[in-house]
């Protein structure tokens, strides 16, 4: 005999296609890494449709940038620096590392915060090693649970990452990237991660991508973004991509 809870499950899993059918699937976009190109910022921002803008604390152009996006009404992240495998004594502004206390986490995170304006979530830098270490991240957690209600983007440098558990486990409305758009910058490469942030969302309904502000990637969304059908796709701010009950991406190192 079937379990009544498998039995349940079954059955959401069933209707879930027929009620994603009816649905517009929606895709949102962040961008990464801004605060030190004043230029490639700007031209950022101006791009067309509700995206949201990560940026790093303690770089020479984050307040101004932060500043510039939220005029716009676009979405505002903290790109708060985690430890990374590769290169891990590499120093970053802002930057959270294993060595540290808690009470150290929290001044390095209250200092990043205050060096970013109108941010309403959190996204991880890199993080390919802080992010697998379930103490720090429950540190991490506890302060952005205690801000304001702000929420946190997994970027899923790790298939070994815990963040969004532990993000969960503490209360914070969370999510993880589904594509990068531009790891390779190339124009063919970029329309094939684009093809593949469309098909994540057609399967699931909702997607999120991650760009950075090369200048490949800027000329390619400001020609895409403009012909996304409304139809077919609806651009959403990252606000609107929270707590979603399938996570398809694939992680990549940084």
């Amino acid at each position: 005999m079937i379990a009544p809870r498998y039995l349940l499950f079954a059955i959401l899993l069933a209707t879930l296609p027929q009620a994603l059918a009816g649905t517009t699937p929606r895709i949102a976009i962040i961008i990464d890494d801004l605060g030190y190109e004043l230029q490639a910022g700007r031209r950022a921002i101006e791009l067309p449709g509700p995206l949201a803008y990560a940026i790093l604390p303690g770089t020479p152009r984050a307040r101004l940038l932060a500043e510039a996006a939220h005029r716009r009404g676009k979405e505002v992240l903290l790109h708060l620096p985690l430890q990374a495998v590769e290169h891990p004594h590499r120093a970053e502004p802002g930057g959270i590392t294993l060595d540290m206390s808690q009470a150290s986490l929290r001044d390095a995170f209250t200092a990043a915060l205050e060096s970013v304006p109108f941010v309403i979530g959190v996204s991880s830098h890199r993080g390919s090693l802080l992010t697998r270490h379930p103490g720090h991240m429950s540190w991490l957690m506890q302060e952005i649970r205690a801000r304001n209600d702000l929420f946190f983007i997994d970027s899923f440098t790790t298939h070994k990452s815990v963040a969004l558990q532990i993000a969960r486990e503490a209360g914070v409305v969370a999510t993880k990237r589904d594509v990068f758009l531009d790891t390779d910058p190339s124009p063919e490469a970029l329309a094939r991660e684009f093809e593949r942030l469309k098909s994540v969302a057609r399967q699931h309904g909702i997607a999120v991508g991650i760009g950075h502000p090369y200048p490949e990637t800027l000329d390619f969304l400001e020609r895409e973004l403009r012909i996304l059908d409304s139809d077919e796709f609806e651009l959403v701010p990252i606000s609107k991509a929270l707590e979603r009950s399938f996570e398809p991406a694939v992680a990549g190192r940084l």
